[in-house]
């Protein structure tokens, strides 16, 4: 297996203020004309700022005949797959959520690199008077991931996999509900930055609209769920799955009462590597990995990678606890192969919350379609005040390391996020080493996503 790296650069957003200049009035101008014209420019400046707040105060529409997922409609984010309280505001990119199996594909042209606050702009630009506007307008809103992965589900309830949103702020809103089976999204190396999905797995019984949330961590749900997963594409068609614990829920009170569910991960075929590769909290209790090459990340929470190799696919089967013997899904049984080598990560801290409101879900079956609008978002970095950072929220998010065990610490949107999975998942010609990266920087007054998982 080949290591990844991941390229960071420092990022900066520019605001730049216009000044205002005023022309002194010539001696031969009497007192009474100067005075009109002084009246007649207040005037004019007072009609100028209600204009700007009212184009400020104009919100983009979620477009809902795209075949997009709605995220928490009725609440201010109206759709968008953004915090509940968060609006979709004039001068920035709004993200929203595809339809099962699918990847985002509209983002800011100038986010490269995963790199904060360009990490943010995903989804449709919001103009002024509250118009949207594809940034690629030749692309569709949505478009299929390499369908390498799916989720089977042999449980008695349904299993909620919350994907995380990015570029965006990497909350946990993407809904895939698993039933019996479902698709997952998987990004092939042209999805934003050669990133990788992030999953949540969430306990059987618990809908989207319950676990696709922040938790407030009395609950082993959301960011606080017990399990973790993440997956990508290479550009030579190998797919990497990644099951791990938690951090979040490992190191807080939750984790006294052991998940009732364990997760592994079966392949369609023979030639995967890193078979076996499971969590059953019965068989190794809390924070346990069944894998002969496991390794441990953010946290100190243990997990496995499994190669797929081009042609073959694989489900992350969703169990009962001590009954793993189970699953054959689409993909098939699992067979053993050759065990990958050992990964090497490097620990990152984990996401803070980006909004103090709790957010649902709702779920959609609709294909995405194709349609583009008449404008384009400009290509050009957007700078707006309500995106700056400070170096002391900036800081915050860095210091809380794997994440908080009482989840008191909610931070605004404006403060850079990571996720305790890994940001990407890819093999490196180096080393043969899988190393997963997520992690983050303070440069100055600017929060930049650097360091290796």
């Amino acid at each position: 297996m080949k290591t990844m790296q991941l390229r960071t650069a420092l990022g900066a957003a520019a605001i730049l203020f216009p000044s205002l200049c005023f022309a002194k009035h010539g001696h031969s101008h009497n007192l009474e004309h100067l005075a009109y014209k002084r009246h007649n420019h207040n005037h004019l400046h007072v009609e100028h700022t209600q204009e700007a707040v009212e184009r400020r105060a104009a919100t983009c529409a979620f477009p809902t005949d795209a075949g997009l997922v709605p995220i928490t409609p009725d609440m201010s984010n109206g759709g968008w797959a953004m915090s509940p309280d968060q609006q979709c505001l004039p001068g920035n990119f709004c993200p929203f959520a595809c339809p099962s199996g699918q990847v985002m594909a509209q983002w800011n042209p100038a986010a490269t690199s995963y790199i904060y606050p360009l990490s943010m702009d995903g989804g449709l630009f919001c103009g002024l008077g509250g118009q949207v506007s594809k940034p690629f307008p030749n692309k569709p809103y949505c478009v299929d991931g390499t369908n390498t992965v799916g989720a089977e589900n042999l449980c008695s309830g349904v299993v909620s996999f919350c994907q995380t949103v990015l570029p965006g702020n990497e909350a946990m809103l993407i809904p895939t509900a698993v039933e019996s089976w479902a698709q997952l999204a998987v990004p092939a190396v042209t999805y934003w930055a050669e990133t990788a999905a992030h999953y949540y797995v969430n306990s059987p019984g618990l809908t989207v609209d319950e676990a696709c949330v922040w938790g407030d961590g009395s609950k082993a749900l959301g960011n606080w769920a017990a399990y973790v997963a993440g997956a990508n594409t290479d550009a030579s068609g190998n797919t990497f799955v990644k099951l791990g614990w938690n951090p979040i829920f490992t190191g807080s009170p939750l984790s006294s009462t052991p998940p009732n569910f364990g997760l592994k991960i079966e392949c369609s075929g023979s030639g995967c590597n890193g078979l076996p590769c499971s969590i059953d909290p019965s068989v190794n209790g809390v924070g346990g990995v069944t894998s002969s090459d496991q390794s441990s990340g953010a946290g100190g929470a243990n997990f496995c990678v499994v190669t797929v190799p081009e042609g073959l696919t694989a489900n992350i089967v969703v169990f009962p606890a001590g009954d793993s013997s189970g699953g054959s899904g689409s993909p098939g049984s699992a067979s053993s192969s050759e065990a990958a080598p050992t990964p090497t990560p490097t620990p990152t801290p984990t996401p803070t919350p980006p909004s103090t409101s709790t957010s649902t879900t709702s779920t959609s079956t609709s294909t995405s379609t194709s349609a583009s609008t008449s404008t384009t978002a400009p290509s050009a970095v957007i700078s707006d005040s309500s995106r700056a950072t400070d170096a002391s929220s900036a800081t915050t998010a860095l210091s809380t390391g794997t994440g908080t065990a009482t989840g008191t610490t909610i931070p605004t949107t404006s403060n850079a996020l990571t996720s305790p999975i890994a940001t990407q998942t890819h093999p490196s010609a180096a080393s043969g080493n899988l190393v997963s990266s997520g992690a983050l920087c303070l440069t100055g007054a600017i929060a930049a996503i650097a360091a290796l998982l």
